[in-house]
């Protein structure tokens, strides 16, 4: 009897795992990025918090001492180490600091497109470094960070990101739509077609977000969401960023949708395959390797 798979279905998987530590190094890059960035600017980068109330002292302490926490953590992903502690501490750093503070902000200007997208920003990092923290075992131990055991991780702490992802993808796809004058120039000039592209990154982004949350699909929609990420990293942000000079938001936006793309990789690789059981075979003749 034979076994449907074979060579080509294991090799598709072997492919998917592999995905992990290359998202977790996309994320740590992108968080020692950012804790750079509060030395540089003073600020808590991550999440893009409101600004530091003016009646609070106090506001460069906390920069540097959570920038220097934030690069620490990244450097530690980055090399393998204590991943799951750095992605816990990320995550609580930008849930306490940035999300928990945009919340006041949606609730008095809910239509306001860049409130919404500041918070979805947030939402994101806090579940994408919890996805991180649940890609590995709970005890860092050799060979954790190989990414070759898919779901030998924390499934709670991938779901949280997986969902935190979902809604922030829809939330933008359904934004090109109802502020496609603001996107459309922000695809490059050299490519024609601004508005088509605009509207249909839009769906491209309502499709990832709802196919990661609908757990058959989640997989295969993380790796296409982080893929799409990534060539907007290259495509998009970098030029950018370096056409703009020493401008915040640009060099910002480069090392969220590396961190991003990351994320989705990171789910990508982390999440459980779901399998169907196969018919076991009476005989004792080797299973087909036909596709």
């Amino acid at each position: 009897m034979k076994q449907s798979g074979g060579i080509h279905g294991d090799n598709e998987i072997t492919f998917m795992n592999r995905l992990a530590p290359l998202g977790r190094l996309f994320f740590g890059i992108g968080i020692v990025a950012f804790g750079t960035q509060q030395f540089i600017y003073g600020d808590f980068v991550p999440g893009r918090a409101p600004a530091w109330p003016g009646s609070i002292p106090g506001r460069l302490a906390w920069a540097y001492i959570s920038g220097a926490v934030l690069i620490i953590a990244g450097a530690a992903i980055i090399s393998g180490k204590k991943i799951r502690v750095a992605g816990l501490l990320i995550g609580a750093m930008v849930f306490l600091w940035a999300l928990l503070r945009h919340i006041p902000e949606v609730a008095a200007n809910p239509s306001s497109g860049a409130v919404l997208t500041s918070t979805g920003k947030a939402l994101t990092m806090f579940g994408g470094a919890l996805a991180v923290a649940g890609s590995v075992p709970r005890a860092d131990g050799p060979g954790s960070n190989a990414g070759s055991d898919a779901g030998g991780g924390n499934h709670a702490l991938i779901c949280i990101g997986r969902f935190c992802l979902g809604v922030f993808l829809i939330l933008c796809g359904i934004e090109h739509f109802v502020f496609a004058e603001f996107v459309a120039p922000l695809v490059p000039a050299w490519i024609p077609g601004h508005m088509f592209w605009t509207y249909f990154s839009g769906v491209a982004l309502v499709a990832g977000g709802a196919g990661l949350i609908l757990t058959m699909t989640a997989r295969i929609a993380a790796a296409l969401t982080g893929l799409m990420i990534f060539l907007w990293f290259v495509l998009l942000h970098i030029p950018r960023a370096v056409a703009a000079g020493h401008d915040r938001n640009e060099w910002t936006a480069v090392f969220e949708s590396l961190a991003f793309s990351g994320i989705a990789f990171v789910l990508a690789g982390s999440m459980r395959e779901r399998r169907s059981k196969a018919p076991v075979s009476r005989d004792s003749s080797p299973p087909s390797e036909s596709p």
